[in-house]
């Protein structure tokens, strides 16, 4: 029997992603949900009920209820990840934040400033650099598999989604699809950190960014942010890489590695256990061939726990929080750093942010790669 006291956390904002943390948190016995909250009294109702979880009233009595040095996972909208992120640290509290950190730079200096002044963790989304596919990815590349890299493609189109049936999508506890929200703050900051991470984690800090964006489907319900973004992103060590995000283009979550001994692959970006394959490259009959049949990449240790396919995501979206947490207990850096945060939100708006005369920027912000998870070592 399992006598040791659970761990916890607290959330603020009950909307649709935050039924997917607690699907994934069901999968992580020894963390413990303490209160939750949502300015809005009904949607904060349905969720507290659903999951039954202690609600506090408002966002006052909320922090007032959390014991010093309490970690808050904030959930609600992107535009208010920062008022809500910086009244948490300044409360004395670590914060786990979605995407974005914030939705201006100078914002999240002032988060990334903070939590150092107050001896905080501060971290984002999306953790899926920490899960299964990418920390094979991950180890693939530092054992050599595919040869000194060379170049990275990594694709995150989502398919025609103003064509979707998106008013019937809804979460465990009722929460609609955040259409709106999705719309007006785009596809690049929504999405484009799912391979970033992984190529931050891998390369380490990015130097430069050649960048475009455009609005292409200028009949969307919220008009006026980019819906398509392509990226080249230099980085310090010398790899490059090009990521394209859309919500026009067919549906393409892929990831190619290219060496020079062949391509290592992933075609799905939302799913914890996507193989990892090495398609190895050769001369036949005078033709240069890469085997259409890759050889699979596999840890020899147990991972971390799985959750079951939900819409699109086959994703634990609890293994950033729970990273924070055994940092916390065990008295180490996470591996989500609050520099790591800082240079995903530098890169991702540089993308989005990208015009027609503002193609090119050099980062500011450094971070150094993701430390490897324990069993992908």
């Amino acid at each position: 029997m399992n006598d040791r006291p659970k761990k916890s956390l607290s959330i603020v904002g009950c909307g649709f992603v935050a039924d997917l943390y607690m699907r994934s948190l069901a999968k992580h016995p020894d963390i413990a949900v303490t209160q939750v909250f949502d300015h809005n009294p009904a949607r904060l109702a349905a969720f507290a009920d659903h999951w039954k979880l202690r609600s506090a009233e408002t966002f006052d009595r909320f922090l007032g209820n959390l014991p010093v040095g309490s970690v808050v996972i904030n959930l609600t909208n992107p535009d208010a990840h920062f008022d809500v992120t910086h009244a948490c640290l300044s409360a004395g509290h670590h914060v786990y934040s979605e995407k974005p950190l914030a939705m201006q730079m100078e914002h999240a200096r002032q988060l990334h400033a903070l939590a150092a002044e107050k001896g905080l963790m501060l971290a984002s989304a999306p953790c899926s650099v920490l899960g299964e596919a990418a920390q094979t990815l991950a180890k693939a590349v530092r054992d050599d598999v595919c040869g000194p890299v060379r170049l990275v493609y990594a694709e995150l189109d989502d398919g025609f989604i103003p064509q979707a049936p998106y008013p019937d999508w809804q979460s465990d506890s009722g929460a609609p699809w955040p259409a709106e929200d999705e719309f007006r703050v785009g596809c690049t900051l929504e999405h484009a950190g799912y391979y970033l991470t992984w190529l931050i984690g891998m390369f380490g800090s990015v130097r430069r960014v050649v960048a475009a964006s455009a609005e292409t489907l200028p009949d969307k319900s919220v008009t006026g942010t980019a819906d398509f973004s392509t990226a080249t992103l230099f980085f310090e060590n010398g790899v490059t890489a090009r990521l394209t995000c859309s919500i026009v283009a067919s549906h393409d979550h892929r990831i190619r590695v290219f060496g020079d001994k062949g391509v290592l692959q992933v075609k799905q970006a939302w799913d914890n256990e996507a193989s990892v394959r090495f398609h190895k490259r050769f001369v036949l009959r005078r033709r240069l061939i890469e085997h259409p049949i890759g050889k699979r990449m596999r840890l020899a240790q147990t991972t971390h726990p799985k959750v079951e396919r939900w819409g699109a995501a086959a994703m634990n979206f609890a293994l950033g929080p729970a990273e924070m947490l055994e940092a916390l207990s065990e008295g180490r850096p996470c591996r989500l750093s609050s520099d790591f945060a800082l240079h995903l939100n530098e890169v991702t708006l540089a993308i989005q942010n990208a015009g027609e005369d503002t193609g090119a920027q050099v980062m500011t912000t450094r971070c150094d790669p993701v430390a490897p998870m324990s069993w992908a070592t």
